[in-house]
């Protein structure tokens, strides 16, 4: 059985999320193809145990994470049983649900109350728990009245399911709109989780990140290190073990351009000046204004999580470093 470190909460910085009385890690640990049916059993726990043990008290998830639709749950939820249940306190679990995830029209991607709850249902059988700190909605559908998936939100945390709610993929227009409702609601969402990194600047552009910092919400961010890009694996070919050959879905050797290699070169040469690694620079670029709680990593062994979490340990930047990050990753 795992007993965690003595010392854990001495290794991370802990940022209020928003306004609300909840407190997050600076780096959380996300649980996407890393924990799903294709992934390796002991190294998942290695995982948890190497996160836990420098303080990440944050695991996300999500109903589809897989491949295979509800299997990262099913093997968190199996190390939550055998190895971690007794810290579940000092735990915050997320998931969500949006994307498909069974057949027919109940369980396809969708912002139904039936389809939401139902999968909470789900969920929580499969992680073994009677409730999740925060329930998301992974992703806006324009065909669902706003005010039905609030409101499934809100029955989310009234029946007990869930302590807190968040927004995932929403745009700025949409969460104001959102927050309205819930506030009528009186339910407690607290959390925006949106892609953001140094080479996507989606939610300055599209008014996530002022209005979220206007209306005193968190920010998590996914895919801080797009894809592995903003790391050292692929400055010198591509290695055998990278995601690049052994999950290609969502990062294939197309992506690595000429220009891109030639950005992350510049990036990296930015970062070794700063006495940081590439990956650690990224979440520190990610966290330096204060408005992202925390920055959300996908690590594929328990090595990358330590350089990671050296991220909080120096998130201040000069205006010239800020400067040439930019020319180099929007040039």
């Amino acid at each position: 059985m795992y007993i965690a470190s003595g010392d854990k909460y001495n290794k991370m910085k802990y940022n209020r999320c928003g306004n609300c009385g909840l407190f997050l890690p600076a780096v959380s640990l996300g649980l996407w193809h890393n924990f799903g049916d294709t992934a390796n059993y002991e190294n998942m726990k290695q995982m948890c145990f190497t996160a836990f043990d420098n303080g990440i008290t944050h695991f996300d998830i999500a109903n589809n994470y897989g491949p295979a639709p509800g299997s990262a749950e099913k093997n968190f939820g199996k190390i939550l049983k055998e190895e971690m249940l007794s810290y579940r306190d000092e735990m915050i679990i997320s998931t969500k649900a949006g994307y498909d995830m069974w057949e027919g029209p109940y369980g396809s991607r969708g912002g139904s109350r039936k389809y939401l709850l139902a999968s909470l249902d789900q969920s929580l059988k499969r992680l073994g728990l009677d409730y999740v700190d925060i329930f998301y909605h992974h992703c806006p559908d324009n065909d669902t009245p706003l005010e039905e998936t609030m409101g499934a939100l809100s029955s989310a945390v009234t029946s007990g399911k869930a302590l807190y709610v968040g927004l995932s993929n929403y745009n700025g227009e949409r969460l104001a709109e959102a927050t309205k409702i819930l506030n009528d609601l009186h339910c407690p969402f607290i959390i925006n989780q949106n892609c953001y990194s140094i080479f996507d600047r989606t939610i300055e552009r599209n008014g996530l990140k002022d209005t979220s910092n206007k209306l005193k919400k968190g920010i998590i961010a996914f895919s801080p290190l797009a894809q592995g890009m903003l790391t050292n694996r692929y400055l010198n070919g591509v290695p055998e073990d990278s995601r690049i050959k052994t999950d290609g879905r969502y990062l294939t050797e197309r992506s690595l351009t000429e220009k891109r290699l030639t950005q992350i070169k510049a990036l990296n040469d930015i970062a070794l000046e700063r006495g940081q690694t590439l990956a650690a620079m990224a979440l520190s670029w990610i966290l330096r204004d204060g408005i992202v709680t925390s920055v959300l990593v996908g690590a594929s062994k328990p090595s990358q999580i330590i350089d990671n979490i050296n991220a909080v340990n120096n998130t201040s930047f000069t205006d010239e470093e800020l400067k040439k990050i930019d020319e180099i990753a929007l040039g």
